[in-house]
């Protein structure tokens, strides 16, 4: 019987399911094939183990639709906050065009990510500035067998990240023929669109094989422009709040010295006649527009019955896009205009506030990188021990360009313009394009990643003791990696302004050994032993223990459990990061009080640098559950699960460094500039922050795990399958989290497949619980929410229905409809953050219903 989605690994029916050609019946005295599964390295006769694994096959991954595997894994219940996509993804402190996986709601640096059970590459650009992560728009479906969801921490096993757990995407291979898929699927009532192609193809001899995949997928530009009230950066006539930029177009002056709004400011625009604002909502890329190629070749060859070679080497190459609205510019900039200027209603020299040079066109990037990924080795069996030794050579590569036609201006060549009447900042003015192509400019960001790692282990039978084996799995690794990301020197020399430009640099070694042992106490009951020694070149070394037991307590229930600790190595980023900017909305409070000015949530940018002085973060982990599997068509699986994570890295918080330091007109941490006559504090121009150990989460839950399946007769067979996350508590630096911003309590996923002969039909239906809206009800800089309570962001409920008919051994005919009720995300105040247009973007998809077809040829 094949599961739906999720197989327990407590269930002794997973082996048939997830690896039936690699576990062979002794009952004939033939050897039996030991394997590694995802959590162990100690190689077993099946795929039971102590800790929860959510096994995903290819077959679940076709019957749920996607082509992208960021949409994939954001319907699994265990992904949780902190998990980002391409999805809103705009500026430099962003990782344009890539995406991650956020175990638990810990953030994707807490989530250790494998490709076949090794290392890959991080992205060359962090997420948030400084958060690392394997960028899984890397890693095509189409080549993918299944994919592992260990839920338990496993720094004892594979070392830093793995504090809430490890996904593991294992590659198809042990192919045989060709396989060609073509597919094509579009948004109704929008022009985004999805195209897809993939050829697989693989061989096998008694000396070895070979299987190479390529792949191929293509999406358009899904604006926010189309998205109608969720396009809008003012969502208060919807009940939200009215986030538009200060930086406005038309903009504002300092005339004899005070603010003074341009005259030709629209009503609707003018805030305080102070402010006129911007709606750059309309020119955010909701979902950009991408293309991926990527090829993958493994390879095998037997030099005896002892002794195998084995090759992994992977390409991709992606290209996307990302930007923002026109170019933003403030005090900063030091912008004049000459009272000779033609068009100066105020007759004398001024300076120019704020403004957008709107007739320049909204800021876009190119960007294209280019991931390399190879995998030498040898494995074999020695006295009965298993061995293995690799090496590994990784590389990720992007490039983000901007051109003259997309909106990069710099300050200088503006001024030129300016001075020489040429170009006209007054009355909302769309200057001609000659004059537009004088001060814009052409553009480059670069990053690098690179990674080198060597690793030999072995497993097998340590010794006996009575009528017991005791199992052993021994190895040692050595890493290095280096990652550098340059902006623009146009950047550097402060000539560009509106983007939160990032540079990092940095590079580190490090090395590990490790031990496991698996102990069976008694013929239904087994535990496991851990420990692992890292040590890296830059903070020093660590030591993480785990134990785990497996009882089974009838021939029907297995209880398991598992304790461990586990680290988090600080990100290169967050070491060897240079001057780079963020932006976000809140309330100058103090400048408020004082001089009634700023009342209102208005973007101010935020400096961070880097910590060469920062510790490893450090977690504690347990698990106990418990499995029912009374006969081979049911299974339930409860699992309870605790996670605290100390010494966390985290942004110094904002409203502390405000509240510390923005009440004094002279401080070089909160830098105002130049008070307004009559005033006591000037305008926000900058806040300086860092990178500190200083936070701590905390989180605990339960999984629910169940699937039924039932013969029809004559009318096919039917299955059902269940994944269900709620969460008990989820703590951050002393407060509570639990059903706050982005934390809902309840997660879960219902999937159901009906077969009959050649016909196969899939309904699944997944659901994102509600939570507390905005957690900075005021918008002062200061979190509230456990003061203050705000309104609820309703709950989601999206279905998937999908049906395939094989017309022969060769043709299969696919056709779906992704979120067949056409919902749209529940409203959201939003956060004065990333989530500003009326719904939280890392949570619910904005895309409304999703029709696509596909077709599968095998020869």
């Amino acid at each position: 019987m094949k599961r739906p989605l999720l197989m327990p690994s407590a269930c002794a029916l997973a082996v048939a399911f997830a690896m039936p050609s690699m576990v062979f019946a002794a009952d004939d005295g033939a050897k039996v094939e030991r394997i590694e599964v995802t959590g162990s390295r100690i190689k077993r006769t099946d795929i039971e183990g102590p800790s929860p694994i959510q096994s995903i096959d290819k077959d679940d991954i076709a019957n749920m639709g996607f082509d992208n595997l960021q949409q994939l894994l954001e319907r699994m219940p265990a992904n949780g906050s902190g998990a980002f996509s391409t999805r809103g993804n705009s500026q430099d402190s962003t990782a344009n065009g890539a995406a991650s996986i956020s175990l638990r709601g810990l953030g994707p640096d807490a989530t250790l990510v494998l490709i076949n059970g090794r290392r890959a590459t991080i992205s060359s650009f962090a997420e948030g500035i400084t958060n690392s992560f394997v960028d899984i728009n890397n890693i095509p479906v189409s080549a993918i067998e299944r994919i592992d969801i260990l839920k338990d921490g496993a720094s004892a096993i594979y070392g830093s990240d793995a504090i809430a757990g490890v996904v593991n995407i294992i590659l198809k291979k042990d192919i045989e023929g060709l396989e060609i898929n073509l597919g094509y699927g579009e948004a109704s009532g929008t022009s985004y669109d999805e195209k897809t192609a993939s050829m697989v193809w693989g061989t096998k001899s008694e000396k070895g094989s070979a299987s190479v995949i390529v792949d191929y997928f293509k999406n358009s530009t899904l604006g926010a422009d189309e998205l109608g009230r969720f396009g809008t950066a003012n969502q208060s006539p919807y009940g939200g709040e009215d986030f538009r930029s200060s930086r406005g177009f038309p903009g504002y002056f300092y005339v004899d010295g005070e603010i003074t709004i341009d005259p030709a400011c629209p009503p609707n625009q003018n805030v305080d006649d102070e402010v006129c604002v911007f709606d750059y909502g309309p020119y955010n890329l909701v979902i950009p527009e991408a293309e991926r190629v990527g090829a993958i070749g493994q390879f095998e060859y037997h030099f005896s019955d002892d002794v195998t070679g084995f090759m992994e080497l992977a390409a991709q190459h992606n290209t996307s896009k990302a930007g923002g609205a026109a170019t933003p510019l403030d005090e900063d900039a030091g912008l004049t205009v000459p009272g000779s200027h033609p068009n100066n209603p105020f007759g004398m020299d001024i300076d120019i506030g704020r403004f957008r040079t709107v007739d320049a066109g909204p800021r876009r990037w190119d960007i294209e990188s280019d991931t390399m990924r190879m995998v030498l080795g040898l494995r074999g069996t020695l006295n009965e021990w298993d061995w293995e030794v690799s090496a590994q050579k990784g590389r990720s590569e992007s490039t983000q360009t901007g051109d003259r036609s997309q909106g990069w201006v710099r300050v200088d060549f503006l001024q030129a313009e300016i001075d020489a009447g040429r170009y006209n900042p007054f009355g909302g003015t769309i200057n001609s394009p000659e004059v537009i192509d004088a001060i814009t400019t052409s553009l480059v960001r670069q990053g690098t990643s690179h990674m080198t790692s060597y690793d030999a282990s072995i497993t097998g039978q340590a010794f006996t003791i009575g009528d017991r084996d005791i199992m052993l799995a021994a190895g040692m690794e050595y890493r290095e990696e280096d990652v550098s990301d340059v902006p623009d020197d146009q950047f550097q020399r402060g000539l560009i302004f509106g983007t939160e430009a990032v540079s990092a640099a940095a590079s580190r070694d490090q090395w590990a050994a490790y031990m496991e042992f698996s102990i069976p106490v008694a013929d239904n009951f087994e535990v496991d032993v851990a420990g692992r020694y890292d040590h890296y070149s830059d903070f020093g070394s660590t030591t993480n223990p785990k134990i785990a037991f497996q009882w089974g307590v009838t021939e029907d229930i297995t209880a398991r459990g598992s304790w461990s600790t586990g680290f988090r190595a600080p990100s290169l980023a967050q070491i060897g990061l240079g001057p780079s900017e963020e932006s976000s909305f809140f309330i100058d409070s103090y400048r408020c009080a004082s001089d009634n000015v700023d009342c209102k949530a208005l973007d101010y940018n935020t400096v961070f640098a880097g910590n060469s002085d920062l510790d490893p973060e450090e977690s504690k982990t347990w698990n106990l559950g418990v499995i029912w599997a009374p006969s081979q068509r049911m299974d339930i699986g409860l699992d309870y699960y605790s996670i605290t994570q100390d010494n966390k890295i985290d942004k110094q918080p904002l409203g502390q460094i405000y509240a510390a330091n923005c009440n004094d007109q002279n401080s070089s941490i909160c830098e105002r500039l130049t008070p307004q006559p009559g005033q006591t504090l000037g305008p926000i121009d900058v806040i300086h922050s860092s990178f500190i150990n200083i936070s701590s989460q905390e989180v605990e839950g339960i999984d629910l795990s169940a699937h039924y399946g039932f013969e029809l007769d004559s009318y096919g067979d039917l299955k059902f399958g269940l994944e269900y996350s709620y969460l008990i508590n989820f703590e951050k630096d002393g407060r509570d989290w639990t059903g706050e911003y982005k934390y809902p309590l309840n997660r879960w996923l219902l999937t159901s497949n009906w077969t009959m002969d050649n016909f196969a039909a899939n309904l699944n239906v997944s659901y994102v619980g509600e939570f507390e809206d905005t957690p900075d009800i005021d918008f002062d800089g200061t979190l509230d929410f456990d003061w203050y309570q705000s309104r609820m962001v309703d709950s989601q409920v999206l279905v998937d229905a999908s049906a395939s008919y094989r017309f022969n051994d060769t043709v299969k005919w696919t056709v779906g409809v992704n979120n067949l009720l056409d919902e749209e995300p529940p409203f959201a105040i939003g956060d004065g953050d990333t989530d500003l247009y009326g719904y939280v973007i890392s949570v619910h998809n904005p895309m409304g219903r999703y029709i696509y077809t596909k077709v599968q040829v095998n020869f």
